[in-house]
């Protein structure tokens, strides 16, 4: 069956044109024009994607991603006419799994689109759990623990610990979370203070367990196994 893709985006001509070319790649598409509508469609389609736009009616894509994010794990991909790194780190910290900036390319788009489903389908999801110490991770349920109490994580911190725990000890350098989180190259001007960011509060989640996130100086993170 084809992938469902949620599109929310208030701008009606380019809301039609993203729809067009979805569809014409071999995509099912629902579409609507604000947030709220956006929040209703995504519980009762569930697609597999949600390319969101960042200034909407009604609820904005930031607090559309923070609402998404505490009870589906649905990819988004964010729309913005916006230039600022701010607003777009800021996106991406509140859940978003890419980020696109308008005018945009569909070829790139749809690049995008591509990439992100690759990454969140089927063979993604095969069910593996990983512990370190007392941090335990299921992978196919998107649940962490803590000496067996649940831990509350966002989605790119989820994928932040889950890198750490796979790569057993090995260090992880900032520009390749960067790239294995995002599937950024280098070119795509996001900082690798996003990394720093991410890590800080992933540390703060974890407790006493966060002592096992090590920085190495100048390089990036790894993960004490034993």
């Amino acid at each position: 069956m084809a992938q469902k893709i949620l599109v929310v985006e208030d701008d009606r001509s380019l809301n039609k044109v993203l729809k067009y070319n979805l569809e014409n790649e071999g995509y099912r598409v629902v579409a609507c024009g604000d947030g709220e509508a956006g929040l209703a469609l995504l519980r009762k389609e569930k697609p597999d994607l949600v390319i969101l736009d960042l200034m909407l009616p009604k609820v904005d894509g930031l607090e559309f991603c923070k609402a998404a994010h505490k009870t589906v794990r649905t990819p988004i991909l964010m729309l913005t006419a916006r230039k600022s790194e701010v607003d777009r780190v800021l996106g991406l910290e509140m859940g978003a799994d890419d980020y696109v900036t308008k005018p945009f390319s569909t070829r790139e788009l749809l690049a995008r689109v591509k990439a992100i489903l690759r990454r969140a389908g089927p063979e993604a999801k095969a069910a593996e759990v990983l512990r370190a110490g007392a941090i335990e991770m299921d992978t196919s349920s998107y649940q962490c623990r803590i000496a067996g109490k649940p831990v509350e994580l966002r989605a790119k911190e989820f994928e932040f610990l889950k890198l750490l725990l796979e790569s057993a000890g090995k260090v992880l350098t900032r520009d390749e979370l960067l790239e294995r989180i995002w599937g950024y190259d280098r070119s795509m001007e996001l900082d690798t203070r996003t990394v720093d960011q991410h890590i800080a509060r992933l540390r703060e989640k974890l407790g006493s367990e966060a002592k096992r996130i090590v920085t190495v100086k100048n390089v990036g993170y790894r993960l004490q196994t034993d």
